[in-house]
């Protein structure tokens, strides 16, 4: 049976484009309840200044709880040295570095160019190495990776340069981002196997918006194409603040369901991570959930509910 690792990023992309800002222990209990449903891959936190997410002021904290769970791999997103300094001092095992594609969105979200975003990730491998934190893995996380709400097109050719030189400059993975669900089936089969071309094995995860309702077609044709690690977020909660108009991640129940019922081994517990929703309506209460599968209920032929 074939895994499929699926990182639960709620508690990171699913909370920073909120008004509202979660409280800290309802944060916590969020990792517990994921945990408990048997989610082992995270990203709890960005370490960016609390004046600009203040979403995210309580990165260590956040961090410092997830790492109770020996058995947890915890992911945090930092958009800057700075951030990948605080990043490695928190204990984080995975960092990702949002490297974006399009000119106009790596403006507005990291305010680099993309070339001066890959000299910076370059300078976090290094401080990585500097410290002798050789273990954490330093992920490229190629933004608006499939079009732009800013650019509009993303040339293909820009994606696969973009990707040499990440690579070039020290990431040991490569992740591609459909910040603002621009995405189609066709697109990332194409897309999948130019980077693969480049990148090899180090380029493993996806991650997708369901701004077009697209979201597990995309995630099915990926895992066709070979990935075999997918971000997605709890009752779709997210999107990115820099890029207007991208609303909802892939909704993890639904991810969760798709994949199981192909016979897909995720080690989820499908009705506990459907019940951990609880925690979303009481932390955050003016903000829609999404998803179809705690709508309508598990199907009675679904395995275990027999």
């Amino acid at each position: 049976m074939t895994t499929i690792t699926i990182n639960e990023v709620g508690m990171r992309d699913g909370l920073q484009s909120l008004q509202a800002v979660m409280p800290t222990a309802a944060k916590l209990r969020w990792i517990d309840g994921a945990y408990a449903a048997g989610v082992r891959h995270m990203e709890v936190a960005s370490f960016v200044p609390a004046r600009l997410l203040p979403q995210m002021a309580d990165a260590r904290q956040v961090v410092a709880h997830a790492l109770t769970y020996p058995d947890l791999l915890v992911t945090v997103l930092a958009p800057n040295l700075r951030g990948a300094q605080d990043a490695l001092e928190s204990g984080a095992q995975r960092i990702i570095a949002p490297v974006s594609v399009s000119m106009a969105h790596s403006l507005a979200n990291v305010r680099r160019t993309p070339q001066e975003m890959v000299e910076e990730l370059g300078r976090m491998c290094q401080l990585r190495s500097e410290l002798g934190r050789h273990e954490v893995q330093m992920i490229a996380g190629m933004s608006v990776a499939f079009g732009c709400t800013r650019q509009g097109e993303v040339p293909l050719a820009d994606l696969c340069e973009l990707t040499r030189q990440v690579i070039e400059a020290g990431c040991d993975l490569v992740s591609l981002g459909d910040t603002t669900g621009y995405a189609n089936p066709g697109q990332v089969a194409t897309v999948i196997q130019a980077v693969r071309a480049i990148a090899g094995e180090r380029l493993r995860a996806a991650h997708f918006h369901d701004t077009r309702g697209l979201a597990l077609a995309n995630s099915l044709v990926a895992v066709q194409q070979g990935i075999r690690e997918l971000d997605a977020s709890l009752a779709g909660l997210g999107g990115c603040p820099f890029a207007p108009g991208a609303s909802g991640n892939t909704v993890t129940e639904d991810l969760v369901f798709m994949l199981q019922s192909m016979g897909f081994d995720t080690g989820i517990d499908l009705p506990a991570l459907i019940a951990s929703r609880q925690l979303l309506r009481e932390a955050l209460p003016d903000e829609p959930l999404y998803g179809a599968i705690a709508r309508a209920g598990l199907p009675l032929n679904y395995p275990g509910n027999a």
